[in-house]
Parts: structure tokens; sequence; C-alpha cells
């Protein structure tokens, strides 16, 4: 039994009936207004995941609401999104985050001062279902929609940190065993052979790191699944890029006392699995680039600490050293609990991220600053009605400039918007 605890309160799972637990979680939903948000691609309509998490929310009769932030290439996308939301016993909003309406009013926002014209991905589609999803709620949770093993203990557990007041948590991140419900083989190669190798690294290169030492204590550093307070979603600049998780995390630090973070046991969780890729700007190789220049970022912003070319050169060594060490603890792992193991593969895997540490270092010095989304409080100082513009013209149906607000239509023509269709929307 895992009793361990670290600088992160850690929420355990000992396998115990939650039944009653649920109950009186349904009873404080309906104290304190809770919304869900689930960034989608249209695509995920096809799937059974999505049928399984919309079956399971329906249980949560307490929800304030539902809000799907929807990547579509129609409207009739959106329409039928709306119809399989139709039964559930709680408010849903389908808000179109890529339609003309949605595009023409960040073209309109960028050209009056604000950046908000994010590259098209989960990222730029999380602002704005915060953006909308704070109007209404006073907590808020994040889940995808590719989760195929999504079960009632998964809101459950997630948002009842939130739900007493007097403990003064204000972020939740979930973590969990990555088996594939096929194969029982294990996935999250990203966190288990890029970026714990990595932070462990670069603590033996760099010293004592409170930064470091912070991202250590979660268990999954780049699991999706999060829920926090509105006043902490409002102040939270929002990655586009891969870094999305390890940026969040940044952002938490910056903000909110450790003693008001957890991170809750989810138990086995599966969703869909990315590949290597071919070359550095391909699956999981393009992911550890951006998620190392967020890392860094980190480092710069919260310990004015950068690594010098000495560094940088060990950081391949150590990391190599590291890694291998973490494919041989893996492969033992899997071998006692009868999983399928590719030793080889992990290996070769290893070898492809050690490959990417110099040049994304080298990259990543060149434009050090990144690029967010501004926070909702950041973008509310600008325009004060920003989110309520925002979820009337992402409820619009229109295919044309025709359909957005007066002040849009009478701007100068809009600089282009790149269109968010094949971005995926998860990380592995």
């Amino acid at each position: 039994m895992d009793f361990l605890q670290d600088a992160i309160t850690t929420v355990h799972d000992y396998g115990r009936p939650d039944g009653a637990i649920q109950a009186h979680l349904q009873s404080r939903l309906r104290q304190h207004p809770t919304w869900v948000l689930i960034p989608c691609l249209f695509e995920e309509f096809q799937r059974p995941a999505l049928t399984l998490i919309r079956d399971v929310l329906r249980e949560f009769t307490g929800l304030g609401g539902l809000l799907i932030a929807l990547a579509a290439e129609a409207p009739e996308e959106v329409e039928a999104a709306r119809a399989f939301f139709a039964d559930v016993p709680f408010p849903v909003r389908v808000l179109w985050t890529n339609g003309p309406a949605v595009r023409e009013l960040l073209a309109d926002v960028h050209q009056r001062g604000l950046d908000v014209l994010g590259p098209p991905g989960k990222g730029w589609a999380v602002w704005q279902g915060l953006g909308v999803a704070s109007l209404d709620a006073e907590l808020i949770a994040l889940f995808d929609a590719d989760i195929r093993t999504f079960s009632p203990a998964y809101p459950l557990r997630m948002l009842a940190p939130l739900l007493e007041p007097s403990d003064g948590i204000a972020y939740v991140k979930a973590f969990y065993s990555r088996l594939s419900v096929e194969e029982g083989r294990l996935h999250g190669r990203a966190t288990r052979l890029f970026v714990s190798p990595v932070l462990q690294s670069l603590e033996q290169l760099m010293g004592a790191s409170p930064f470091l030492r912070y991202l250590q204590s979660f268990r999954y550093p780049l699991a999706g699944e999060f829920a926090f307070t509105r006043d902490l979603a409002m102040n939270l600049r929002i990655p586009c890029d891969w870094g999305l998780e390890i940026g969040l995390l940044s952002e938490v630090y910056r903000h909110v006392a450790i003693c008001r973070i957890a991170q809750v046991d989810l138990g086995i969780f599966d969703h869909k699995h990315k590949a290597i890729g071919a070359g550095p700007d391909e699956g999981l190789q393009r992911m550890c680039r951006e998620i190392l220049a967020s890392l860094l970022r980190g480092l710069m912003e919260h310990e004015s600490r950068a690594l010098t070319s000495e560094q940088l050169s060990a950081l391949e060594v150590v990391y190599r050293r590291v890694a291998e060490d973490r494919v041989r603890q893996h492969a033992f792992d899997a071998r006692l609990n009868g999983l399928p193991y590719d030793r080889h593969g992990e290996e070769n895997a290893v070898k492809d991220f050690t490959a990417l540490l110099r040049p994304g270092c080298t990259s990543f010095m060149e434009r050090p600053s990144g690029w967010r989304m501004p926070s909702w409080s950041r973008a509310l100082a600008f325009d004060p009605g920003l989110r309520e513009t925002l979820r009337d013209v992402g409820s619009s149906l229109a295919t044309s400039p025709a359909g957005t607000p007066a002040t849009a239509a009478a701007s100068p023509a809009p600089a282009p918007v790149r269109r968010p269709a094949t971005r995926r929307l998860r990380t592995a």
C-alpha cells in the first residue's frame, strides 16, 4: 500500500467503496456551481470514448453544466454535437472554437491590440473554454474527449478536493497508470522516458531547485486532466503547444502556494497513443521538444537560471544514462507484472529524445520568452465584455462574417487565422 506524501498533497486510491462519498459530492456540487470542460475535435464523436464520458457524466445531476470546446468543420457538425448531449440533466454549451464568428471576433481583438491568435489546438480551445465556463462556474474540471476508461471515480476524485473550501485546495492534478486496454502495455513514454529523466538530470547538473523539486513531486506531470477554482483559472496564461501541461504547472507554481495543490490517483487510464515520429518535427519527438522549451522557460521565470553550453553538453550525457536506467527499471517492472515490453523500442526512443536536446535548447534560446494566451484577467482589462461576446458568437452557426459582432464587421480586414483541423488535442 502506498501512503507516500511529498510536497504535493497526494490523494491515493485505496480501493474503498465510494458510494457514500459520491452521494456527499452530489450535494456539495449543488452548493458550488461546477462545470466540466472538454476540448474536443468533432472526430471524437465517431469513437466510443466520448459516449462513455457522456453516459458517466449523466449521473452527476448536481453539475452546473458541461462545456464542449469543439473544433468542427461545418455547422452540421456543431448541431450533431448538440444533439449528442441533448438528454443530459444539466446545461450543455457547445462552443465552436474555430467557427467563422469566433475567428472573426478574435482577429478583431488582435487588431485592436490584444494578441489572442494562438496556434489552434488544445491550448487555444482550453483558453476559450475557460473564459466562457468562468461566467457561470465557481469550479472547473477539464477532461479530454478520448478517455476510454472514464468512470464515475474520475470526476468524483478530481472535484472532491475543491468542494470543501476549508481545505484550501485551489488546483487538482490527476495521475494514473497508463496501460492500454487491449494489451496491458505500458504507455506514457513522454513522461517515463523524457520528462522524468530530464528533470532528474537537470537537478544533478544545476543543484537544488525548488521549481524542479515541485515538478518532480507530481506523479504524472503530463496528465491532461486537472481542476481548479475560477479565480485561479482566470489568472493563468495558457500555452498553445505541447508544452501545455508543464506550462500550466509553471503558471500554478507562480500563483498558488504548494500547500493549496493536490494530485489524485485515477487508477488505470487509457486513451489514444502517439507514435515517436520519424523526425524531430513529428509525433512524440515534437511534443518533447516543446515540453523541453516550456520546462526551460519555467526555470528562467521562477529561478532566473539557464543552461550554459557546458551544462548542455553534460545534459546530453546525463540524460542518456538516466533514461537508459529507467528503461531497465520499466522492463523489470513489466516482466514481474506479466506485461509486454519492447525494450529495444524504448531504447531507440531514448536515443531519439537525446538527439533533440541540443537543437531543442538552442532553438529555445533563440526565442526564450515563447508565447502564451493572455490570462483572462488580462483579457478582461482589455475588453470587460469579451467572455460574454465569445460565448454568444461561439454559439453561432453563421458561416460568414455576417454572424459576427458589429465591432468585428467594422474593423479592417483581419489577419488570416490558421485552421485547427489536424492538430490532436491529446498529449501522450
